[in-house]
């Protein structure tokens, strides 16, 4: 082992087995964001003072919403992947598209069903598509934390070769014999700890009185973070670099940048929400 070369923690990818059950950390990462997120989401639609008056979305609808997000995050994330990752691949093997415990999922692909689940449900129910649409990305983070710490344990997804000056560079099982960035972690702490963070501070200080202030913040900041951590990710390997030494996920990430400042901007720039004023009372 080369010096200043961590050695790879190796993990068992099944969390829990029970006779023929079998659940692996990736899938327990969809499962614990999306239940952990429900339960913040909630948190935040009872809170009154960061509204301004009562949220626009009520609890109920929200707890029937989960459902609709993720069928939205599983369908947009498999078909993301197969259209930009590797299509040539699943056109040979289409059976293999339903084989979703082989892994292959796209977070812009399973952003874009998240996009469309909020858009088909706020129809159906009449609500507001950018404050439903402001309280799924207030969530997201904590999937992607999750997500991004399961890539991990299971050694997939590493970053490109670090040389001397990385003290905490990896050789992982299936990367070949080359040291490696860790950059699952990076991106967890990217996309997961610091858009969090950076969210959580913009709604404690009123930033869901201007719908859609925070859905943009989220496209705009994880196109940003996702690009940084391209820089230090290995491409996939049926892809390789594009243009100009890009990866798919840099090219998809741009457009994310330009749409989430813009939409962050008008959002911000519209008048805030304001409580509802008491009714007046006479007297008779």
């Amino acid at each position: 082992m080369p010096f200043l070369t961590l050695a790879f923690p190796v993990f068992d990818p099944i969390a829990v087995a029970l006779g023929p059950i079998v659940i692996r950390w990736y899938a327990l990462a969809y499962i614990g964001g999306i239940v952990i997120g429900w339960f913040y989401a909630r948190a935040l639609l009872k809170n009154q003072r960061l509204w301004g008056g009562p949220s626009p979305i009520p609890l109920i609808a929200w707890d029937d919403f989960i459902l609709w997000v993720t069928l939205g995050i599983i369908l947009g994330g498999r078909t993301g992947y197969v259209l930009f990752y590797n299509l040539d691949f699943f056109i040979q093997h289409p059976a293999e598209i339903l084989q979703l415990w082989k892994g292959g999922m796209s977070f812009h692909g399973g952003f874009m069903g998240c996009v469309i689940a909020v858009l088909a449900f706020c129809w159906t129910r009449n609500l507001s598509v950018l404050s439903l649409g402001d309280v799924t990305c207030a969530v997201g983070p904590i999937g992607l934390l999750l997500g991004r710490l399961a890539n991990f344990i299971n050694g997939e997804l590493w970053g490109r070769p670090a040389d001397e000056t990385v003290p905490w560079r990896m050789v992982f099982p299936n990367g070949g014999p080359l040291p490696r960035h860790p950059s699952q972690l990076y991106e967890a702490a990217l996309e997961g700890v610091l858009l969090f963070t950076v969210l959580a501070l913009m709604i404690r200080f009123g930033a869901l009185k201007r719908p859609g202030l925070i859905l943009g913040s989220f496209i705009g900041l994880y196109g940003a973070a996702r690009i940084v951590g391209e820089f230090f990710r290995e491409p996939d390997p049926q892809l390789g670099f594009l243009w100009g030494g890009l990866t798919m996920g840099m090219l998809l990430s741009v457009p994310m940048v330009i749409v989430g400042a813009a939409l962050a901007l008008w959002a911000w720039r519209r008048a805030a929400l304001t409580a509802p004023a008491p009714a007046r009372q006479t007297l008779s």
